[in-house]
């Protein structure tokens, strides 16, 4: 089902504010050399819910900053509740997860070029076998 008209205009407001959000209190926690960019936002028809999806570089550190970004959920929401209270009548509930599709591609590309044979290191068919 394609998205409304509404449900576009509120994510892309989302969107916008949450790199600010996210940017800011990234170089105040002190992460030096960390980007965090949200790569998209999809919101549900009633406008509850947003699925925030990021990406984050480097990639060691994402599983860390996901979890610390999960347990300051309401405090983000509530920063984004202020800057967004003349546009939006309700906060949607956010979730976060972290966006590996740039992973993935590398993966794939490092294959068709040949640097990554699973013929030669079959350690990389653990994650393509099926359970």
């Amino acid at each position: 089902m394609e998205e409304s008209q509404r449900q576009k205009k509120i994510a892309s407001v989302l969107q916008r504010d949450l790199v600010d959000v996210l940017q800011r209190a990234a170089t105040d926690g002190g992460l030096k050399g960390v980007l965090i960019s949200v790569t998209k936002v999809s919101v549900t028809v009633d406008l509850s819910v947003a699925k925030v999806y990021l990406s984050i570089f480097p990639n060691d550190k994402a599983q860390e900053l996901i979890e610390g970004i999960k347990t300051n959920t309401p405090a983000i929401r509530h920063e984004l509740a202020q800057r967004t209270k003349n546009q939006l009548r309700r906060m949607p509930t956010l979730d976060f997860f972290i966006d590996d599709s740039l992973e993935y591609i590398d993966n794939i590309e490092r294959s068709l070029k040949g640097l990554d044979n699973p013929l030669k290191n079959p350690d990389l068919l653990d994650k393509r076998n099926k359970s």
